[in-house]
C-alpha cells in the first residue's frame, strides 16, 4: 500500500510539475506548493499532512469494516486485541449437550476463540422434536442453545435467537433459534450448513457441530423399583418422566457414523471437555457414537470430566461422582478421561428431590479428581460458568504454563 500511494504521488507530481512550469506566476499555485518557504520545510509539511490524511483514511476503513464487531462504547484496539487474544487460546472441544454445555461454553469464550462443541443430536421433544418429527430435521434445541451461548449476550439477536413462542395455536412452545436453523436448512440445502450460517450470523466465537448427522433414537434400559427385570424406554423425552433405574442407554442405530468435522476437531483439539449435562441423555449419547469415541482416545488433548453438582430426577437420583464416572465406563470401558472435576460446596438449598453429587466417595476410582466450589449461588443445581471456566483453564496451565492474555503485547505489536 506504502509503494503503491507513492508512485500516484510521483505521477501527480510529474504533472503538478508540468502545470507549475508553464504557470509560474500563479499565485495559486504559489500558494499550494508553498513556495515561499523552504524547500526542505515545505517537503516536510506536505509529506506530514499527507500521512496524517492516509492515517486518518485507514481508520476511517477498519471502522467501517469492524462496525458489526463492535460494542458502544468499545474502541477499535479494544475489539481487535480482544479478538488476537482469543486467537492465542487453547483449542478446546466440549462434548454434551442441554444446559449444561451451555453454561460450559458461556465462560470459556472469556478465555479462547478456538472452541469446538460437539453436541447431541438425539432429543426428541419440545419444539425440536416437533421440527424433528414434521421436517426430518436433527433436532437443533441443544446446537441452538450452544450458538446463543458463544454469541455476545447482549446482543439483541441472540435474544431474539432465544426467544419461545407462549402462545398461538402452531407456535406455542417453538423457539425462534429452533426455526431459525430449520429455515437455513431449508435455503441452504443440509443440516450442517444451515448450522454454520447461523453461527456465521450471530459472529460465535468457535463452532458448533453434531455429533452426528445420522437420524437416531435414544433407548433406555429401566428397572423399577424393588423389581429385577428391566424394561426398555424409546425416545429421550420419555426416560427421565419414567420411574425406575436406568441401567443401560443404547442408540438405534448402534453404530451411527460421527461427523466427520467433530472426528477433526477432537484429533486437532489441545483440551477436551465431557459435561456436564444430563448424564444419560446428554452426555453418554455422544460416547456410544463408536468413531468419536475411538478419535477420544486417539487424541494427544488433555481430556476432562465435568461431573454435574447436583442429580437428576428420572436419571441419577442418589448419583455420588463415582457412580457417575462407573455410568460412562460402564458403557464405553475406562481410560477415558485424565481427570474428573467436581464440586465440594453444598451449602446451598436445592429443589425438593433433587441432591448434591459427593465427591468424597472416590474408593476404586481409576481417574485422578480435582474438587472446587464450582456451583452457581443463584441455581446452585448447576454449574457456574465462570467457575468451572476458571477451574478448567487453571487445571489447562498446570500442564502447559501460563495463558498469553496479556494486553500490552497487542497493543506494543
Amino acid at each position: 500500500m506504502v509503494i503503491g500511494t507513492a508512485l500516484i504521488g510521483l505521477g501527480l507530481a510529474i504533472v503538478l510539475l508540468d502545470i507549475y512550469r508553464s504557470h509560474p506566476e500563479s499565485p495559486w499555485l504559489a500558494l499550494l506548493s508553498l513556495s515561499p518557504l523552504p524547500r526542505l520545510l515545505r517537503a516536510l509539511i506536505l509529506g506530514a499532512v499527507g500521512v496524517g490524511l492516509l492515517i486518518f483514511a485507514v481508520v476511517s476503513l477498519n471502522r467501517t469494516l469492524l462496525a458489526p464487531y463492535l460494542r458502544p462504547g468499545k474502541p477499535i484496539v479494544d475489539a481487535v486485541s480482544r479478538h488476537r487474544r482469543l486467537g492465542r487460546g487453547p483449542r478446546i472441544v466440549t462434548i454434551g449437550g442441554g444446559t449444561g454445555l451451555s453454561i460450559l461454553l458461556r465462560g470459556l469464550k472469556k478465555y479462547s476463540g478456538n472452541l469446538t462443541a460437539i453436541v447431541t443430536v438425539a432429543d426428541d421433544g419440545g419444539s425440536s422434536g416437533r421440527l424433528r418429527r414434521s421436517l426430518g430435521l436433527p433436532p437443533p434445541g441443544d446446537i441452538r442453545a450452544c450458538i446463543a451461548a458463544l454469541s455476545d449476550d447482549e446482543d439483541l439477536l441472540t435474544q431474539l435467537f432465544r426467544y419461545r413462542f407462549l402462545e398461538g395455536e402452531e407456535l406455542n412452545g417453538h423457539s425462534f433459534g429452533n426455526l431459525f436453523i430449520a429455515a437455513l436448512a431449508g435455503v441452504t440445502g443440509s443440516f450442517d450448513q444451515g448450522i454454520m450460517e447461523a453461527a456465521r450470523i450471530l459472529s460465535i466465537r468457535g463452532t458448533v457441530l453434531p455429533s452426528t448427522m445420522r437420524d437416531i433414537a435414544l433407548l433406555a434400559d429401566k428397572t423399577p423399583e424393588m423389581a429385577v427385570e428391566a424394561f426398555r424406554i424409546e425416545g429421550e423425552s420419555q426416560i427421565s418422566e419414567t420411574p425406575g433405574r436406568i441401567r443401560r442407554v443404547h442408540l438405534e442405530p448402534n453404530d451411527p457414523p460421527a461427523y466427520p468435522g467433530a472426528i477433526q476437531a477432537v484429533l486437532n483439539a489441545d483440551m477436551i471437555v465431557i459435561g456436564p449435562g444430563s448424564l444419560y441423555t446428554s452426555v453418554i449419547p455422544n460416547l456410544l457414537i463408536p468413531d468419536l469415541v475411538k478419535a477420544i482416545r486417539t487424541s494427544q488433548a488433555f481430556k476432562v470430566f465435568v461431573c454435574n453438582v447436583a442429580t437428576q430426577l428420572g436419571e441419577t437420583d442418589g448419583y455420588d461422582c463415582k457412580q457417575h464416572v462407573d455410568a460412562i465406563e460402564r458403557h464405553i470401558g475406562r481410560g477415558l478421561v485424565d481427570v474428573v472435576v467436581a464440586n465440594d460446596r453444598f451449602d446451598y438449598p436445592l429443589p425438593e428431590g433433587i441432591s448434591g453429587v459427593d465427591p468424597s466417595a472416590t474408593a476404586d476410582m481409576m481417574v485422578p479428581l480435582y474438587t472446587g466450589d464450582l456451583v452457581d449461588s443463584d441455581r446452585p443445581w448447576r454449574h457456574d460458568s465462570e467457575k468451572i471456566a476458571e477451574t478448567l483453564i487453571a487445571l489447562w496451565e498446570e500442564r502447559t504454563g501460563p495463558l498469553d492474555l496479556s494486553l500490552d503485547d497487542d497493543l506494543g505489536s
